[in-house]
Order: C-alpha cells, then sequence, then structure tokens
C-alpha cells in the first residue's frame, strides 16, 4: 500500500478514538479550564453590598475550582462602566462580573443604548438578595421611629429635606420615588456613586434619610449610630426582626428586594457557565458558613441558575424602567 494511503487511514482512526479518551481540541479546552486566575469585576465601589457578596463568593468558589479568583472594582454610571468591560472581556470563563441591580437601568439613565444586561450578557447564576430599608441618622431626624413618623416629620419641616442612595437609578432611588407618590411627601435626592460612600455620608449628618441595602448599614444600625424604620420585604426581618416593612405600615404590596449574581461574556462556553452555575449553587445551597457570612454582613443567600436570573432580569427591568419614565428620572 502506498505510504500516504497509509497515513490517511492512520489519522482516520486517531479521529474515531480520540473523542473516546478526551483527547479532542474542545475536551482539551473544556478540562483545563479554569487555566488561569479568575477576574470578577464589580462595577461599584469596594466596601458597597456588591463587592461584600463577591469577596466573600470568590474565595468559596476559588476552593472549589481550584483556582484564585480577584475583584476588580470597576465603579462609575451607576455600574454601567464596569459591566461595560465584562462585555468587552473575553468569553473565555476567567472574566465574571458580580452583577448588582443599578447596573440594570444605567442605560436608561444615561439615555443611552450602551447594552442591555438581558441581551448582551449571559446570565450566569443569581446569588443573593439584598433586603432594603429606610434609614435614618437619629441625630438629625430626631424622634422618629417609623415610616408613620418620617412622613410626618417630612411634611413639617419648614426646611426643604433630602434622601440619599447608591445612585441614580439604584432601587434605592426608584423606590423612593415611588412612596413619595404613594405618600404625598417630598424630599430632594442626593445620589452617591455606591452605597459605601452615601452611607459616610448619613453617618456624618450630611443627609438625614437613605434608602439603603441593609448590609451598607447594618453594622451602624446595630450600634445605633444609624436607625432603621421601614424594611422593604419580610425578607429583612431576617437581619432587622424588630422593624416593620413599608407594606405594614400604610403601603400594602410595596414589597421589593434588591438582588445580585454572576454574568459573563456573550458567548462564553456553555459547558464553563453551567459548570461555575452548578458549583455556585452547592455552595449557596449547602456552604451554611457562607450563608451564615452573607447574613452577618445583611445580605440572604438565594440561588437561581442562568434561565431563571435571565428572566428576573427581564421582569425587574420591565418594572422599573416603567418608574423611570413615568417619573422621568435622569443622569444624564
Amino acid at each position: 500500500m502506498h505510504p500516504s494511503s497509509i497515513r490517511r487511514r492512520q489519522l482516520l482512526a486517531w479521529g474515531a478514538i480520540a473523542p473516546m479518551f478526551g483527547w479532542a481540541h474542545g475536551s482539551l479546552a473544556q478540562t483545563a479550564w479554569p487555566s488561569k486566575i479568575i477576574k470578577i469585576i464589580v462595577a461599584f465601589p469596594a466596601g458597597g453590598p456588591t463587592d461584600t457578596v463577591a469577596r466573600i463568593m470568590a474565595h468559596k468558589l476559588g476552593e472549589r475550582l481550584g483556582q484564585q479568583i480577584i475583584i476588580e472594582n470597576k465603579p462609575g454610571a451607576s455600574g454601567s462602566i464596569g459591566t461595560t468591560a465584562l462585555i468587552k472581556s473575553p468569553a473565555d470563563g476567567h472574566h465574571l462580573s458580580m452583577f448588582g441591580m443599578p447596573a440594570l437601568l444605567a442605560p436608561l439613565m444615561y439615555k443611552n443604548d450602551a447594552y442591555d444586561v438581558a441581551r448582551d450578557c449571559a446570565a450566569v447564576a443569581a446569588i443573593y438578595d439584598l433586603p432594603m430599608a429606610i434609614i435614618i441618622n437619629p441625630a438629625v431626624i430626631e424622634g422618629v421611629d417609623d415610616l408613620p413618623g418620617l412622613i410626618r416629620f417630612i411634611k413639617a419641616s419648614k426646611q426643604p429635606l433630602s434622601f440619599t442612595s447608591a445612585g441614580t437609578g439604584s432601587f434605592g432611588h426608584l423606590a423612593m420615588e415611588q412612596l413619595k407618590g404613594m405618600g404625598q411627601f417630598e424630599l430632594m435626592h442626593v445620589p452617591y456613586r455606591g452605597s459605601a460612600p452615601a452611607v459616610a455620608d448619613l453617618l456624618g449628618g450630611q443627609v438625614g434619610i437613605m434608602f439603603a441595602d441593609v448590609v451598607a448599614a447594618l453594622q451602624y444600625i446595630r450600634n445605633g449610630k444609624l436607625k432603621a424604620i421601614a424594611l422593604s420585604s419580610p425578607n429583612a426581618k431576617a437581619l432587622l426582626p424588630g422593624t416593620s416593612t413599608i407594606s405594614e405600615q400604610g403601603f400594602p404590596g410595596f414589597d421589593f428586594d434588591s438582588w445580585g449574581g454572576l454574568i459573563a461574556p456573550l458567548g462564553t462556553p456553555q459547558a464553563i457557565i453551567d459548570r461555575i452555575a452548578n458549583e455556585t449553587s452547592q455552595i449557596v445551597r449547602q456552604d451554611e458558613e457562607l450563608r451564615q457570612k452573607l447574613l452577618s454582613v445583611g445580605a440572604i443567600a438565594s440561588f437561581q441558575d442562568g434561565k431563571q436570573m435571565h428572566e428576573r432580569l427581564k421582569k425587574d427591568f420591565a418594572r422599573w424602567s416603567a418608574i423611570v419614565k413615568q417619573k422621568g428620572i435622569s443622569a444624564a
């Protein structure tokens, strides 16, 4: 037989048996992952709720994957700077982002079409819920213990009062705008670039009221420097059992949580997304240490797979974008 024919038969035989042993190129790429440090972009400042949860999760996930995971903070423009950076990152499974809700509506806030999280990112897994609360500095807002009391205080004030949030278009901002209409009171919004700096000025007395992620203010509520007067949902009672919800204080149906989870660049191999989601599921559902760590900083472990997370993104965008349009809210 001619040598070229022999060689051709050998190559065909090799091609037939290679997949059986995982020697095909695609399998090698899959089994080699993760082959280098994994980076999780956090589109918000260090010390805020998204950053805090990301760092806790990175340690646990890194242990299971046998690879170091680092956090890179890229704050600004309500999360759009970091989210845009994630979208432009290589879709190789080594680039992820811990998504936070302000980034969902950021393009709407800045009147651009920079991205659509549900369209331009791969949803990997929802990880946590962030109960929220209306929080006051009792040295500034004196003698107030509940939401009706706060509303009376606002209406009786001779000077215009302000509230702060994690940023324009954040859940805290939008929720307070909705509540203002329902309660017939006025407050001026003073946005910050993340929860941590907003809480810092709340503590300093520059502003007296904040609709905040509980995680950002929990330690100050517990030591008495700040006071929670109303919760966004019953979930928050796991953290602040002595405080009533907004719904219970005269606004039936006013019920929501902020939340977050992992996203990846569109085009990231599905096998890698599934692996991350599976490992994440086991951590969130079974690792009691992680659940307690999240609870200790104000977050509640709550897993949803990529498909469920994708549907949640679309549903929340529809709900909150309606308020943005109705109130004419813009950061532009």
